[in-house]
């Protein structure tokens, strides 16, 4: 078995998609998914299963949300090695950001076209940056993930790809406890 990790978008913010956590794994469990673990109310799941492919995974469990909460969410997966990978490449960190409040990861779907990339345009006023490597976005917002303009809403718009974001302190936390 494979341990992975996933990441729902846009459930429990603002009363909006409500799921508990508790309910959320006894759905993973019943798509026959074991050691299912939740980390906090955002949809971050750790659990263990046999198949090998993510975009496989992310099927099933996007299915299983729609049949048991009645909600299209879209998911991201990823294996421990790859969030281990994700977590020890930080290129903010390696630049010497401290205030890891101000981190930030996007997850996309897959890696977007380049030429894609290249036409983004970030408002030239901001502090906030990005660094993508392969389908993942670093971001290091200055002034706050609240108010940067660096939301899943613009990558997936300029990228045509779908994406979530977890802070520091989540990726830090599924590491920890996905060991």
């Amino acid at each position: 078995m494979i341990t992975y990790i996933s990441l729902l978008r846009g459930i429990n913010v603002a009363g909006q998609r409500k799921i508990q956590m508790a309910d959320l794994k006894e759905s993973y469990l019943r798509c026959g998914f074991e050691n299912v673990t939740t980390y906090v109310q955002s949809g971050n799941v750790i659990f263990m299963a046999d198949k090998t492919s993510p975009d496989e995974l992310i099927k099933i469990i996007e299915s299983a949300i729609f049949l048991d909460f009645n909600y299209d969410v879209p998911v991201q997966v990823v294996t421990v090695l790859g969030l281990k990978k994700i977590f020890a490449r930080n290129p903010f960190l390696k630049k010497g950001v401290t205030d890891i409040t101000k981190l930030h990861v996007t997850f996309l779907e897959k890696e977007p076209d380049e030429e894609l990339m290249k036409e983004i345009e970030v408002d030239p006023t901001s502090d906030d940056e990005f660094i993508r490597d392969g389908s993942t976005i670093y971001l290091h917002c200055p002034n706050g993930y609240g108010k940067s303009k660096l939301s899943n809403t613009f990558f997936e718009t300029q990228l045509k790809v779908k994406a979530t974001t977890r802070n520091w302190k989540s990726i830090t936390k599924l590491v920890e406890l996905s060991a």
